[in-house]
């Protein structure tokens, strides 16, 4: 169990090395490009937040407490952003 906790780190960890060398790489290339994959990234992230972490966190019966979480997360977000943005 440790070694595949281990190995799982050794792979995220070569893939962010990738990604940003990938990113360094393009930025020199073309910035619009850049900005293209900087869009999709920013599209994911949501997706993935709606069709996997939301529904499993309505799964045990915890449906009150879970959506009181995220939207007290949303509003934490909004103030940082506004905050600090």
């Amino acid at each position: 169990m440790v070694v595949q906790a281990l190995l799982a780190g050794l792979f995220t960890w070569c893939c962010t090395i990738l990604g940003s060398a990938v990113v360094f790489f393009f930025k020199v290339v073309s910035r619009k490009l850049l900005d293209i994959m900087m869009v999709f990234a920013a599209g994911v992230m949501p997706f993935v937040v709606v069709e996997e972490l939301i529904p499993n966190s309505q799964t045990n019966g915890n449906t009150d407490v879970a959506t009181l979480g995220l939207m007290a997360g949303f509003v934490i977000m909004m103030i940082l952003d506004v905050a600090l943005g």
